[in-house]
This record gives C-alpha cells, sequence and structure tokens, in this order.
C-alpha cells in the first residue's frame, strides 16, 4: 500500500476523483501477514478511461483483458492489475460476459470465495459485505452464494475450492460446497488440461496435501480428473519430508514429484496422466521416471545402485527416485532408527555431490579397431559400458580399450 510503484497507481487512477480500492486476495494475504504476490486494484472507471489515466501520469498500461476489464500495469516488483468494477451477465461454465457497473458490493458478490469479497481503501479502510473476516478467523471457505451456481458458472471453482481450503480453511469443509463439487465433479474433466493441472499443481503444493486429496478421494472428485489417484500415505510422508523433517538445500516442494507420489499406476499410466493434464516433455519424462522406478532405490547395498542411477537418469531424477522410496518406507514404517534415517540422507548426500561421469571410448575407437560403421559399433560400445558401470565407472580409457578389443575378439 506504501510502495511507490503502487502509490503511484493510486494517484492516477484518483486524479479526477474516482474511487479505487484493493480488491480480492492482495487484502486477504496482508490481513493474514502472508506475503502478497499479487496486487489487484478495481476502479468504477472503464477501461479506456483507466488507460488514459495511467498513461497521463507516464504509467505503462497493457490492454490484457479490455474486454473483462482488465489492464495490467508495467510498474515496480509486483504484478499490478486494474479491473473495471463488473457483473457477469452470461456464463457457461468457462467464460463469462460482463457489464461494467460501479457497485462495489455487486462486483464483490461475483466473486467465488467470501474471503475473496474484501476490498480495502488507500487509507487502509476495510469493506467487508459478506462476513470475509469471520470466515478468515474461524478458518471458513465459503462459496459467495449457492455454492452450485458459483461452480456451474465457472467448473474450475470446483477444484479451487479445495485448494482454498487446503491453503485457508480448517477442518470441517464446508458442507455446502462439497456437496456442489461432488454434484458436478462429472463435469470438471470438462475443463481443459491445462487448468487442471495449474489447479493440481497448487493444490499439491499446499500445506498438507495429503488431507485435501484424501478429502478429493472421498467426495469422488478423482474419479472423473485423477482416476490414477491411489492411497496418500505416500504423498503425506513427502511432503513431511520436503518441508519438515530434514533440511537438505536441494529439497524443496515439489508439485511433479508430489504428484508421483499420490498415482496408484506405472509408467503407461504415468504417461497418461502427463498427455491429460498437458505436461510439457521435459515433465513428462520426469512424471514417467518418477513413477517407474520409485521403488527400486533404497539405502541397502554398497552404493553401486544410487552410483548406477545417477549416471543413467541424473541427480534431479535421483533425488525424486530416493526421496519417494523414502517416503514409501515412511508410509509403512513411521519410525525408522536413526541410522536408517542417516543412511536415506547419504544418499540424498550421493545426488547433491554427483558429478556426470563420461563413458571413455566412443564409436571412433571402436572403428579404429577394423569395425564397419554401423549397428555393431553401438553393441560393442554397450557392451563395454555394462562391464565399466559394473565396474563402479573406475575403468579409465586404456582400460576400456582393452576390454573392447577382448569383446571384440569373442565376438568374431
Amino acid at each position: 500500500m506504501t510502495a511507490p510503484a503502487t502509490v503511484a497507481v493510486i494517484e492516477a487512477l484518483t486524479a479526477d476523483g474516482a474511487e479505487a480500492r484493493f480488491v480480492g486476495g492482495c487484502v486477504r494475504d496482508a490481513l493474514l501477514k502472508r506475503p502478497v504476490k499479487d496486487i489487484d486494484i478495481a476502479t468504477p472507471e472503464p477501461p479506456e478511461r483507466v488507460m488514459a489515466l495511467l498513461h497521463e501520469a507516464g504509467i505503462k498500461a497493457i490492454p490484457t483483458g479490455v474486454k473483462h476489464g482488465t489492464v495490467t500495469v508495467a510498474i515496480g516488483e509486483w504484478p499490478i492489475e486494474v479491473t473495471t468494477l463488473r457483473i457477469d451477465i452470461e456464463t457457461d461454465g468457462r467464460h463469462a460476459k460482463v457489464a461494467f457497473t460501479d457497485d462495489w458490493m455487486a462486483d464483490a458478490a461475483r466473486r467465488d470465495f467470501i474471503i475473496n469479497t474484501l476490498s480495502c481503501t488507500p487509507d487502509g479502510d476495510i469493506y467487508d459485505f459478506f462476513g470475509a473476516l469471520d470466515d478468515l478467523s474461524q478458518g471458513r471457505v465459503r462459496f459467495v452464494g449457492n455454492a452450485r451456481e458459483r461452480i456451474e458458472e465457472d467448473l474450475l471453482r470446483g477444484l479451487r475450492f479445495f485448494r482454498f481450503h487446503a491453503t485457508y480453511g480448517r477442518p470441517p469443509a464446508d458442507v455446502a460446497a462439497l456437496a456442489a463439487c461432488r454434484r458436478l465433479a462429472p463435469r470438471f474433466a470438462e475443463l481443459s488440461g491445462e487448468r487442471r493441472r495449474d489447479e493440481m499443481f497448487r493444490i499439491l503444493l499446499a500445506p498438507n496435501p495429503a488431507d485435501t486429496t484424501h478429502l478429493m478421494q472421498g467426495e469422488k472428485i478423482f474419479d472423473f480428473i485423477l482416476p490414477e489417484a491411489g492411497d496418500v500415505g505416500r504423498l503425506r510422508m513427502l511432503a513431511w519430508l520436503e518441508t519438515s523433517a530434514i533440511k537438505v538445500d536441494s529439497v524443496a516442494a515439489d508439485s511433479i514429484r508430489r504428484l508421483a507420489a499420490l498415482l496408484d499406476t506405472d509408467a503407461s499410466g504415468a504417461e497418461t496422466v502427463a498427455q491429460r493434464l498437458k505436461f510439457s516433455i521435459p515433465q513428462t519424462k520426469r512424471l514417467i521416471a518418477a513413477v517407474a522406478f520409485r521403488r527400486r532405490l533404497s539405502p541397502d547395498g554398497d552404493g553401486r545402485d544410487i552410483r548406477r542411477a545417477l549416471h543413467r537418469q541424473g541427480a534431479e531424477e535421483v533425488r525424486d527416485l530416493v526421496l519417494l522410496a523414502w517416503a514409501g518406507e515412511l508410509a509403512i514404517t513411521p519410525r525408522l532408527p536413526r541410522t536408517r534415517t542417516q543412511a536415506w540422507l547419504g544418499l540424498l548426500a550421493a545426488a547433491d555431490a554427483w558429478t556426470p561421469l563420461q563413458f571413455p571410448l566412443r564409436g571412433g575407437d571402436v572403428i579404429a579397431l577394423g569395425v564397419e560403421a554401423g549397428p555393431r559399433v553401438g553393441d560393442l560400445l554397450g557392451a563395454v559400458e555394462t562391464w565399466w558401470q559394473d565396474g563402479d565407472y573406475r575403468a579409465g580409457h586404456a582400460a576400456c580399450l582393452e576390454k573392447l578389443k577382448t569383446v571384440l575378439k569373442d565376438s568374431n
């Protein structure tokens, strides 16, 4: 509220006497003393006038959603969006047609949850039309008005409810909201894969994602958007490891890793999930690897398994596998001996310290021994590389070349 950039925007919007208030999440989070990520400002002025006022003040404004009354301000360190007060006049479950208004209460009434209806003047006066302050203090997440009608206006609100309950709510969840979500769950499949993915990632990054995903399972939400979801025990322990149990610089809450913990499927099923949620190619590769191999690493053994995995898959994927395997063990045996915990930490340390190793031989080494270019070159290199890995990567170029000669001789 006092940052120079924010003050400049407010002064520009109110230059001819119009009112401007902070609205929505920035007010909510400021009251809860949580970090404010985005600043939303509302005004009765139409978007064309908003653009003109900002231009007159020398502030760059981008018409990111003029049809819906939204202008994005390029100033300062926070994203600032200025939106004209509006009401919905037509909705279809995904998009809304709006009309502009000067009624602050009507604008607040179109928002999804009561805790998002707050507005605040530049002087700090709070306007609370629907009891948002009480809901915030009690940890309640409720829809504004009829829950079913609000979700039918925008189906994503059904998933947003679980995200907001995970982030701001306390048990029990609102009964009316749950009933509406359960009733409309079959329609959630109508949402684009990108919207479902983004909302699921946010749910999984909540402080206690296992509680929320368990609630979603109980309400049959996953039947329609993530039927591959399984028991939440591994997810619960993974979130605990990532955020509370250990202090490792390379370990932080991660949405793809947490999704892998939640899924009860194989590599093919993981690929199906990635396609449904419109993952990028790197995201897809990482999810498949995490699901396919999450039970294969453990502190048992002499360390060769972890080094081989690091060589083949890299530190990031191996870190995923270690945490998932550890969480799976904790889901069965929550209290592990200190020595076992230290052994798991040792695997993470090995991943952090890993320097990629280069196999000493190249195709040219094989061709130099008289082998014609072709598939046989790769077969011979593969045989020597397997021997090199079995020897824990100790052999250098000379030793590998001697092994190549032996393999070549035996194959003739």
